[in-house]
């Protein structure tokens, strides 16, 4: 038996939102001590990744490395009625992932010292997004 929760997270635009500790509740609050933590974004134009918490420069990084791999503008693009940022955002969600499963050992995630969980969202704009926390 599991338990599905779901997160409303607030971005403020584009780039990496760490939801580390929103996760871990959601793993706190399944009181499941051995099992699996899925967690999966309910959208098309943002993702999920696991990466390094303990310097912002790694985020940065990041985030100028994939807008250089796939920028605004391009004139292939014909999905442009939601602007100039939506279809890009729509690659990097397909270049990156919707989910990422989780070991919990002793009701906790069993991630790395140096790893966070991120919503990365491709878009510009400020809002919420919905994000799936199955702890089984």
């Amino acid at each position: 038996m599991g338990s599905v929760i779901q997160l409303r997270c607030s971005v403020h635009g584009q780039g990496l939102h760490e939801i580390t500790d929103a996760v871990g509740d959601a793993v706190r609050e399944s009181a499941v001590d051995e099992g699996l933590c899925t967690v999966f974004i309910r959208h098309t134009s943002a993702s999920l990744t696991i990466q390094e918490n303990a310097d912002p420069a790694v985020c940065r990084d990041l985030e100028s490395w994939l807008n250089r791999l796939v920028p605004e503008g391009d004139s292939i693009y014909t999905h442009t009625a939601e602007g100039p940022d939506d279809m890009p955002a729509h690659i990097k969600a397909a270049l990156t992932a919707a989910s990422l499963s989780i070991p919990v050992v002793n009701g906790r995630l069993a991630l790395g010292t140096w790893q966070g969980i991120y919503l990365w969202e491709h878009r510009r704009h400020r809002g919420n997004r919905s994000v799936l926390v199955h702890v089984g």
